[in-house]
């Protein structure tokens, strides 16, 4: 306490002039509105420089649950589109859940694209509804096939899996074949079995088959690099390049078709009569 009196003492002529300083400039300001005016944006600036670093850092903390709103929200959009044949015609019905396809949104917390039998794990499992078979895609195309669920978790048969075929075909003629993979590059798979009447040409686009209840129809896939002749078959082989950059994936969409059991149960039933 007696050095904080002995500092108040020793600076006591400079401490008054300071404060009178203070007072003129003070009166100086609420005399004149051309000062008080700058003063007033003078303060503004630094308070919203400092706001505007705070909600930044804010901002950068709360990124994760921003993330997860916007996927669900686009898990939502997706739905509906999925649900009409032309997005521009969008019943109410469909926005209020009497939908045949919704997606589940989750995220990929491991990936593998360097083996011949690639898979992926999701955060979502059979507690949010995932089931073996569903389809996972993102917003740049198709991802791959449920293969197996835990309670909290599942994995993904990539579509970068020799053993993963899919229903998919050319997008401006509808030449139906099967996507596989040959184990060689990550950016790139192959449509087999497509008939040479679809006269396919490097370019074209191509999407999910819709011939089955995995995928919905004309989800984006790639387009074709290369075509190949199989002159024993008489079929194309294209080279597919993806849309979808495999090494790298974050949020996808798990797609459930609510119509898929009736239609497994009914194929069951066809399939013993025969």
């Amino acid at each position: 306490m007696q050095q904080i009196f002995n500092f108040i003492f020793k600076n006591s002529y400079r401490m008054l002039f300071l404060l009178l300083m203070g007072i003129a400039l003070s009166l100086t300001i609420q005399s004149h509105s051309f000062h008080k005016s700058k003063v007033i944006s003078s303060a503004n600036f630094l308070s919203g420089g400092v706001y505007e670093k705070m909600n930044n850092i804010e901002e950068y903390f709360n990124l994760k649950i921003q993330n997860d709103e916007l996927a669900k929200e686009n898990a939502r959009l997706k739905s509906i589109i999925f649900n009409v044949k032309d997005s521009t015609k969008i019943q109410f019905d469909t926005i209020a859940g009497n939908s045949k396809v919704s997606l589940i949104t989750a995220k990929v917390i491991k990936n593998s694209y360097n083996v011949h039998e690639n898979y992926l794990t999701l955060n979502r499992g059979a507690k949010e509804g995932i089931k073996q078979d569903m389809g996972v895609i993102n917003s740049l195309g198709i991802v791959g096939v449920i293969e197996n669920t835990s309670t909290n978790y599942s994995t993904v048969l990539s579509i970068l899996n020799v053993k993963s075929p899919i229903n998919a075909k050319i997008k401006k003629s509808n030449h139906i074949g099967s996507l596989t993979w040959n184990g060689k590059n990550t950016g790139f798979v192959q449509l087999v079995d497509v008939p040479r009447l679809s006269s396919a040409r490097k370019g074209d686009t191509i999407v999910t088959g819709g011939q089955s209840t995995i995928f919905p129809e004309n989800i984006n896939i790639g387009t074709i690099h290369k075509v190949y002749i199989d002159n024993e078959t008489n079929y194309y082989t294209l080279d597919i390049k993806l849309f979808n950059d495999m090494t790298s994936l974050g949020y996808v969409y798990v797609v459930k078709n609510k119509d898929t059991p009736e239609i497994v149960e009914l194929e069951k039933l066809t399939k013993k009569d025969e």
